[in-house]
C-alpha cells in the first residue's frame, strides 16, 4: 500500500541452511498495521520516517516477513550501478558473432 511510514531498520539471520544478514524495516502502513519488510537489492537509502511502497510476497528463508519494499519509488531510490547479466541465449548469439568475425577476417 502506498505511503507506508518506515519505523526502524535492522539485519536478521536466515533459517537454515542459509547464512547472511538480511535487510529488513518495521513499517507502519496507513491502514495502522506494523508489518516487517524485507529491502531488496545491495545497498539502500532509507532511514526512519522515509515514506516507502510495500508490495506482497514473503522471503522464502526469512520466518515473519511477508512483504517486500517496492525500489524506486518515494524514498525509496533503486539499486545504484545495478548490472543485469546477459541470458544464456544472448550468450550463445554473441559467441556465434564473435565466431563470425574471426572467419570473416581470416578468409575475407
Amino acid at each position: 500500500s502506498k505511503g507506508d511510514l518506515s519505523i526502524n531498520f535492522s539485519t536478521i539471520t536466515p533459517k537454515k541452511p542459509n547464512s547472511a544478514l538480511r535487510k529488513v524495516a518495521r513499517v507502519r502502513l496507513t491502514s495502522g498495521f506494523e508489518i516487517t519488510a524485507y529491502i531488496p537489492g545491495i545497498g539502500h537509502n532509507l532511514q526512519e520516517h522515509s515514506v516507502v511502497l510495500v508490495r506482497g510476497g514473503r522471503v522464502k528463508d526469512l520466518p515473519g516477513v511477508r512483504y517486500h519494499i517496492v525500489r524506486g519509488t518515494l524514498d525509496a531510490v533503486g539499486v545504484k550501478d545495478h548490472q543485469q547479466g546477459h541470458s544464456s541465449v544472448l550468450k550463445i548469439l554473441i559467441q556465434d558473432l564473435y565466431h563470425l568475425m574471426i572467419t570473416c577476417e581470416v578468409y575475407g
